[in-house]
């Protein structure tokens, strides 16, 4: 019996996204908005104003002079990034208080991946992958909320070389991506971040394949226990890179990571 909606409807304390992110997602669908009413959310919001100027001033974005105003950074990143850093800061709490760091930490290196492959690719926005990498796991917190200990056996058997869909499944009778596409449909997030939460583990069952194989690859090569062979091959020579390249590709997707997670911290 798939017991999906009963893991989500157990868990109250994430039902509702937190505001902050409701209103940087409306303000972006809104024509009739701008980066005035985006920068309102930043401004009104000390503790995101702190972090939101610390990330902009760090080497993640690289830029020559120290800002130190809301307004100029909102006129340098545009509203795509300025909507990413309100995500990423206002979804750390919720991640953390299901009790463990790195579902954050590894939504940061997968979002930052992502980007960056994007980039080199030119698959698809990597303003608009940023935030799939970043929101791919969500159902882990669905899953770590119903039963940290039961949770944590997950982790132990995937540590031991279980696939972790297969292990969900054995505890829970469900698994992350589909907790995390029902928690996104709730949420109302946009189709194509319900898309990839669901297939991000099967790309070739995604309606939007090429955009959901890069969180793929990129869940694969940020891991700390990187298998080079669960990367797929012509995804890679797609990039123009060699096999033995991936390993540096990896190294930089990293270090770059860590500068957000340093900042974020």
């Amino acid at each position: 019996m798939d017991k999906t909606i009963e893991l989500v409807n157990n868990v109250k304390d994430i039902h509702s996204m937190p505001s902050v992110i409701v209103k940087a997602l409306n303000v972006m669908k809104d024509p009739n908005s701008g980066m005035k009413e985006l920068g309102d959310i930043v401004i009104f919001d000390p503790s995101l104003t702190v972090k939101f100027l610390a990330l902009v001033n760090s080497a993640y974005y690289g830029f020559s002079q120290q800002i130190s105003s809301v307004n100029i950074a909102l006129s340098l990143l545009g509203m795509n990034k300025v909507k990413n850093i309100i995500i990423t800061v206002a979804m750390k709490p919720m991640m953390s208080n299901q009790g463990d760091k790195e579902i954050w930490r590894h939504a940061i290196k997968v979002a930052a991946g992502c980007e960056h492959l994007a980039k080199m690719g030119s698959v698809t926005k990597a303003d608009e992958i940023f935030i799939a990498g970043f929101m791919h796991d969500v159902g882990k917190l669905v899953l770590n909320a119903n039963d940290p200990a039961l949770y944590e056996k997950v982790n132990q058997e995937v540590a031991e070389g279980a696939y972790i869909l297969d292990a969900e499944k054995k505890y829970f009778d469900s698994d992350h991506t589909k907790t995390g596409a029902l928690i996104a449909k709730r949420w109302q997030l946009p189709v194509f971040l319900t898309n990839i939460i669901k297939y991000h583990h099967n790309p070739k069952l995604s309606s939007m394949p090429a955009i959901c194989n890069i969180v793929y690859n990129v869940d694969m090569m940020v891991r700390d226990d990187f298998k080079p062979d669960l990367l797929d091959k012509e995804f890679i020579l797609g990039l123009g890179l060699e096999e033995t390249e991936v390993y540096e590709l990896r190294d930089t997707i990293l270090q770059k990571a860590n500068i957000m997670i340093a900042e974020l911290q």
